[in-house]
């Protein structure tokens, strides 16, 4: 089981702590690093597309969105 990461990150000029497994945190790296923005950049604009949950879910749930969409055949 991997241990929880907790890392202090700046949203909208305000700081927050976001604890997430360091496999999810490679990810958020890679899909910033695949868009061409900061992981601040990156967790930002995800928070400030999330309608509900906490932002751990949503960075969470963009990890696996992209991973499966990078896996899923173009029909």
């Amino acid at each position: 089981m991997s241990r929880i990461l907790k890392r202090s990150i700046m949203i909208a000029g305000h700081g927050t702590s976001v604890s997430l497994e360091p496999e999810f945190w490679e990810g958020l790296k890679e899909l910033a690093r695949h868009r061409q923005i900061s992981l601040a950049q990156l967790v930002a604009g995800l928070d400030a597309e999330r309608q509900d949950g906490n932002l751990s879910s949503a960075l969470r749930l963009a990890v696996l969105a992209y991973y499966r969409d990078r896996h899923l055949p173009r029909l």
